[in-house]
């Protein structure tokens, strides 16, 4: 008689947990769907209208925005950009991070304070730092007169209103706001693993940079990955607060990006179909570039 009355409350049992999960799951499901999901729809659907405000009456345009979008010059020199700056910074930040993570598992003299200062310009505020480095990149800015109290004038000029630097400017001052908390990022990683391994290995006749790349780096391939990954994202989805602050894409389009091109044609030029298209096309750009970064580290990540 037990065996009868056995099954029926594993059945209730099993019941009761899927609805605790349901009950547990269902508003974080909710949520994703309404504001994760929903929005990427609307981007989709959005892209398809002729839409000059949030006031105007929205037309359906088809493919339209996404012709013109590909045949204009503004977003062509947007993709360039974007291309240079992924191109520029993930090869110097993410290495140079890594070397500062693993001096920092090293535990050198003040390592404490060090990753306080290597940390701290994660605390800065994104407008803080637009307005200090758009100081001093002005023409009476620290750099110029830095380089004037060297006898290097010739050197001197407005770099965020040149063309041939305003992009660069952009670029510095992303390796300068990520490497040193990519650094501490990679150093909490690289603390996990054994120190016997580099004992061993130090026995072997391996110096420090061996140690770094033909033992950490091998270790924690898949960390490199993810790191490469999120700033990947952040170069591409999310550079144009600090372009809006140093440069609004300027001079001319030498420092637009296609995160800041979504942004000028919604909210200056109201062109709210046209950016939408761009944001599209972002958004395959992006997908596409982490399936490369995927490849090329080949992990499930």
């Amino acid at each position: 008689m037990s065996e009868p009355s056995a099954a029926p409350r594993a059945v209730d049992r099993a019941r009761a947990d899927r609805s605790a999960v349901a009950v547990f799951t269902g508003p974080a499901t909710i949520w994703y769907f309404v504001f994760t999901i929903g929005p990427m729809i609307a981007i989709f659907v959005i892209s398809l209208l002729s839409w000059s405000g949030l006031l105007a009456t929205p037309r359906w345009a088809g493919l339209d925005n996404f012709t013109r979008v590909l045949g204009d010059r503004v977003f062509h020199a947007a993709v360039r950009n974007t291309a240079v700056q992924v191109a520029v910074v993930l090869p110097l930040m993410l290495p140079a991070s890594f070397m500062l993570g693993y001096y920092l598992t090293l535990k050198p003299r003040f390592h404490r304070v060090l990753r306080v200062v290597l940390f701290t310009p994660a605390l800065i505020s994104l407008s803080a730092m637009g307005t200090v480095f758009y100081a001093i990149f002005q023409p009476q800015g620290m750099v110029n007169s830095a380089l004037t109290s060297l006898g290097l004038d010739g050197l001197t000029k407005p770099w965020l209103a040149s063309p041939d630097t305003a992009l660069a400017a952009v670029i510095f001052v992303s390796l300068w706001s990520g490497i040193g908390f990519t650094a501490v990022l990679f150093s909490a990683r690289l603390a996990a693993v054994s120190p016997e391994i580099y004992e061993a290995a130090e026995l072997d006749g391996c110096g420090h940079w061996a140690r770094m790349w033909r033992i950490a780096y091998p270790l924690t391939k898949d960390y490199f990955g993810v790191l490469t990954m999120l700033q990947f994202l952040w170069n591409v989805f999310a550079s144009a607060g600090l372009i809006l602050l140093l440069t609004k894409g300027g001079p001319g389009n030498s420092s637009t990006t296609l995160s800041f091109l979504v942004y000028e044609k919604a909210f200056v030029q109201s062109q709210v179909g046209y950016s939408q298209a761009v944001g599209v096309l972002l958004f395959l750009i992006g997908v596409a570039g982490l399936l490369i970064i995927r490849r090329v580290f080949r992990q499930n990540f």
